[in-house]
């Protein structure tokens, strides 16, 4: 029998999970509390993971690189921040031109009633990461810039074998552990949010708003692989379809970082050479937020609108241009945009700790699943771009054919 692929499962999981927490005649809450807990202990287990994974890939990543590899990570930079930079300034002229039709003062009362009751996990295990993402991404940035100097100097060979062994033992353990149970995790969250009955709540008074987000989402995602496909010559489409099992994954985890060994896996089925997805998808998904600055800005908008507040063009851009550096810190797991975001509300008048603050994280968490989904496709498309600048423009040579053994079987 033909082994079920991970698209299967994960829309098994996330159907599973709506059922469970919000129909299940017998025995729901109970259900319901186990799997939130197996969920729990999962994302406990990922949390600790998630720092090694990224000092695993992008260290390996940048030593790989015989040369060039601090212009190929200026240009990454650059490129994921500008493309967060101009999502929010397309969030932000679509709700000034939309949500003015259906934003009114009496939403404000309506959203603050509301209300969530969240299960909590039965126990918890006292696990996390030993060092932060974005302390994890700073010294795999020191250690891979480092080797790849010594490398290009005929020395560092010793240091280069240990972080490929490293990296050997973290996709063992992704290929082997994380992938396979993450729609275990998929089902526990979704469980949880039918069950609260507050997303549902949120979604009712709140659903114009979010088309409106899903839409710029998706329209956003297919401009940024259209112009990388015209770019680098591939299809964008063919491209884009390869995504989708990231896209999938990020909506059920809810998280970046969670999401990158199924979007480095779609990387490759892309055909994007293994030293660049390697480095840039671990990457990109603590730098490149495009979704999430989608929904901030939105959300941002509509509570100032709500509360007739000023919300300018020229206030709302300089809360855009600080959030894309401030969102570089946030954690890679559900709501960490938002939670990064708190205390930069004071720029547009919003107090960190205010009930505006809460209506901004239960809106924003609402939609979390969908700007997650979108920040981790979009990276394929920054890969894309990427490849070709570091081939064509720093290293000045032809983009390889074949790249490793895992590559051979798609080119």
């Amino acid at each position: 029998m033909k082994k079920l692929g991970l698209i299967p499962r994960l829309i098994i999981a996330i159907a599973l999970g709506i059922i469970i927490g919000a129909y299940l005649p017998v025995a729901r809450k109970e259900i319901t509390t186990i799997l939130v807990t197996i969920s729990g202990l999962f994302g406990k287990f990922l949390s600790f993971i998630i720092p090694l994974m990224i000092i695993a890939f992008v260290t390996k990543g940048i030593a790989d690189l015989s040369e060039g590899a601090g212009k190929l990570l200026l240009a990454s930079v650059i490129i994921a921040y500008l493309s967060t930079l101009i999502a929010g300034t397309l969030s932000y002229t679509m709700a000034r031109n939309l949500f003015g039709n259906f934003v009114t003062p009496e939403l404000a009362e309506k959203i603050q009633a509301a209300t969530s009751e969240s299960l909590t996990p039965l126990f918890e295990i006292p696990l996390g990461p030993i060092i932060d993402v974005t302390a994890a991404l700073v010294l795999a940035f020191m250690m891979g810039l480092s080797v790849s100097i010594l490398r290009q100097k005929g020395s560092g060979d010793g240091f280069y074998k240990l972080i490929n062994e490293f990296n050997e033992i973290i996709v063992m353990i992704l290929s082997n552990v994380i992938i396979p149970l993450l729609p275990l995790f998929i089902l526990g969250n979704f469980a949880n949010m039918a069950y609260s009955g507050s997303v549902f709540a949120i979604l009712n008074i709140f659903w114009k708003i979010f088309i409106c987000i899903i839409i710029l989402h998706i329209l956003y995602i297919s401009l940024m692989f259209i112009c990388a496909g015209a770019y680098t010559g591939r299809n964008p489409f063919s491209s884009l379809k390869k995504a989708v099992p990231a896209y999938l994954t990020a909506v059920g985890t809810q998280s970046s970082a969670a999401t990158i060994p199924v979007n480095v896996e779609c990387n490759r089925k892309i055909g994007v050479t293994k030293q660049i997805r390697d480095f840039v998808i671990p990457l990109c998904a603590t730098v490149h937020l495009p979704g999430s600055m989608i929904t901030l800005t939105s959300c941002v908008y509509t509570l100032l609108s709500m509360y007739d507040m000023p919300h300018s063009y020229g206030l709302i851009v300089k809360f855009i241009a600080i959030l894309g550096v401030a969102m570089v810190a946030a954690p890679g797991a559900p709501g960490g945009a938002v939670m990064s975001a708190l205390p930069f509300l004071p720029v547009v008048g919003i107090a960190s700790d205010s009930p505006m603050a809460t209506i901004l994280i239960s809106l924003y968490l609402t939609q979390d699943s969908f700007g997650t989904a979108a920040n981790v496709t979009g990276d394929n498309a920054v890969s894309m771009a990427v490849e070709k600048i570091y081939y064509k423009h720093i290293v000045k040579k032809p983009i390889p054919n074949i790249v490793d053994e895992e590559d051979e079987a798609l080119i």
